[in-house]
């Protein structure tokens, strides 16, 4: 990990991750590997196991696990979307520390946006796509 002089009197470091209508705000700061997440333990908040390891592993694949503690605020969507919001963010988060760790997180995936939405119904449809049922006579 090389921190500028600048970057070691910056402790906390801010970033944004988004999936479908959900939005996490990351703090990052050096500490001991707690994970917050809208004031609650991550496991507690996102009470599935694969939530907390979907939203783990920026830290996973830099290495970084249990150096850094991480403050979260996410609205929007449901569980599964704010948990790879929240991966989004992290990983954002940690390139702002540490621009070295960009590689391993682009190849993962892990930087872009995954900007698949809901689409819209339509008129005449029941969903998006499901027609009524059709009767020949």
């Amino acid at each position: 990990m090389s921190l500028t002089a600048k970057d070691k009197k910056k402790t906390e470091f801010l970033a944004t991750g988004r999936r479908k209508t959900s939005i996490a705000r990351v703090r990052v700061s050096p500490g001991e590997g707690t994970l917050i997440v809208n004031k609650r333990p991550i496991e507690e908040y996102f009470g599935r196991k694969i939530l907390s390891v979907i939203a783990n592993q920026p830290f996973v694949v830099t290495g970084t696990t249990g150096k850094f503690d991480a403050m979260i605020n996410v609205d929007g969507g449901g569980l599964s979307g704010q948990a790879a919001a929240v991966r989004h963010g992290i990983a954002r988060a940690l390139i702002n520390m540490n621009p070295d760790l960009r590689k391993p997180l682009k190849v993962n995936g892990y930087l872009t946006r995954d900007a698949r939405e809901k689409e819209r119904r339509k008129v005449g449809h029941r969903k998006a796509r499901k027609s009524p049922q059709f009767s020949k006579r």
